[in-house]
């Protein structure tokens, strides 16, 4: 094993690690409202003096102390974060070396420090930045949780009974379809709230080996909390599909509108992008490479901002401001340099996306398009980019700077994006916080208003079964998508 150096550290909202004590390289994170308990383990792989933290994503993350008392003092410094009753004080905890393992993002080992200080009888846990150092086994950049995440008793039975299910929801509308199932637009019985449920089939997600990236999808969406990012509600699992419910979005695709428009006015465009600015960062600060910015996936709510969707090409754990993947996807039209010539790529591959994008919206197409996909690879390789008059200078430079070939010159720092001229006029903060009016308002007369979606859909049965749609599937393990299960109210 290749150990490396971690300091753990309690922070506001989560439970974070990084390379050195000063805490400036953060390498990844269990967000504590995503803490359901923490429960101590004798021994766990041969290792003693062991606790867990459970969360609602599905893992679980063991942790190694030095002793029963140093496992006793985190786990009720951990319980008093998050509200949990503790037996004493929560203490104050200062770094030490200590071993551990971090197998595929689900599984850590950390040894905390020997008590320096306690607060004083009564007084709440403070949350200061407490550090320890823990050593992360160098694996693959993170993959959802397996089979070989360890699952107590006690949460295989929870599993087994599902919290949430089909039977809890009225179904509506067919909203969309997509190539490996239909979204449907949903009301539940219980609540009354309408909802957009996507009902995948496994066999066909099998059948085109889209296990991963579908496990993906669903443990990006119940990490995220951001204004101008798609939230999960729920997920759950029969033997043959997968559900996904999540805000209905009922605006519609940003596709919809500039197809009808044409184009959109600058002033349009930069509030746009300055909320795709704001999601994607908050995307990259979490580890999370988008990977399939377009049209397409964007959604206007009911009061006009921007929502993005879709995170099944997206990839996890690479945290590190330089981490790297390979796998080649994306939609052609909006493929960064470094992605066609099958490089490693970095994060700085979705700001290429933006780029692409902004200059879309002003003109209704793409800097590199054409019918022909090799011809559009090449000249997204190698042609000039042809910045039309009618561009103010702001926007021709941030264009620029985001379509720069060599990714190590590209504009991808978040800070030096929000500070260029461009976008000069805006204020990040009340972006943020949806104080800024949005410059396009859609027709939406209440929360079930289906007027922007594709009357193709609307017009289906929505009792049809569609399981035998003729295309390709394969038996999918039992197991294949174990923790799926989301219900952030079990």
């Amino acid at each position: 094993m290749n150990w490396k150096k971690r300091y753990l550290v309690i922070e506001k909202d989560k439970l974070a690690y990084y390379v050195k004590d000063n805490l400036k390289e953060r390498k990844g994170e269990v967000l504590i409202r995503t803490i359901k308990e923490v429960k101590s383990v004798k021994e766990y792989k041969g290792r003693k003096f062991v606790f867990g933290i459970v969360t609602t994503t599905g893992r679980t993350y063991y942790f190694q102390g030095s002793d029963d008392e140093n496992v006793k003092n985190w786990m009720d410094a951990i319980n008093q974060v998050i509200g949990k009753p503790v037996t004493v004080a929560a203490p104050v905890l200062s770094p030490q070396p200590a071993q551990g393992n971090r197998n595929t993002g689900e599984l850590g080992y950390a040894q905390p420090q020997q008590q320096q200080q306690q607060l004083g009888a009564g007084m709440g846990y403070q949350q200061p930045p407490q550090q320890q150092q823990l050593y992360s086994q160098q694996q693959q950049p993170y993959q959802p949780a397996q089979q070989q995440s360890y699952q107590s008793p006690q949460q295989q039975q929870q599993q087994q009974p599902l919290k949430v299910s089909e039977e809890d929801f009225q179904t509506l509308k067919v909203i969309g379809r997509g190539g490996f199932g239909r979204v449907l637009l949903v009301r539940k019985k219980d609540s009354g709230r309408v909802y957009a449920m996507k009902v995948l089939k496994k066999a066909v997600i099998a059948a085109r080996g889209e296990i991963e990236h579908t496990k993906t999808e669903k443990n990006v969406l119940s990490r995220l909390d951001h204004p101008f990012l798609a939230k999960l509600h729920f997920s759950f699992q029969t033997p043959e599909n997968l559900y996904i419910v999540m805000d209905f979005i009922n605006g519609g695709e940003l596709f919809h509108h500039l197809s009808r428009e044409k184009r959109f006015s600058e002033e349009r465009a930069k509030f746009y992008a300055a909320q795709i600015v704001s999601g994607m960062a908050y995307l990259h600060t979490n580890g999370i490479i988008y990977r399939d910015l377009k049209p397409e996936n964007l959604l206007l709510s009911a009061q006009g901002n921007i929502i993005m969707t879709d995170f099944g090409l997206s990839k996890e754990g690479l945290e590190a401001k330089d981490a790297r993947t390979a796998t080649f996807c994306g939609t052609p039209e909006y493929l960064a340099p470094e992605i066609i010539r099958g490089d490693d790529y970095t994060k700085a591959i979705d700001w290429w996306s933006v780029g692409t994008l902004i200059y879309e919206m002003l003109t209704g197409l793409p800097p590199f398009y054409t019918e022909d996909e090799e011809n559009m690879y090449h000249k997204i390789m190698t042609a000039d980019l042809v910045i039309p008059s009618f561009f103010s200078p702001e926007v021709a430079d941030i264009i620029r700077q985001f379509l720069q070939r060599d990714a190590k010159l590209r504009l991808q720092d978040p800070e030096q994006i929000r500070a260029h001229p461009w976008f000069r006029d805006i204020d990040w903060q009340r972006l943020d916080a949806l104080q800024i009016p949005p410059p396009f308002v859609p027709v939406v007369k209440s929360a079930e208003d289906v007027r922007n979606i594709d009357d193709e859909f609307l017009q289906e049965d929505i009792h049809a079964d569609d399981q035998d749609d003729g295309q390709p599937k394969t038996q999918v393990r039992g197991d294949a998508f174990a923790g799926f299960t989301f219900n952030p109210d079990a």
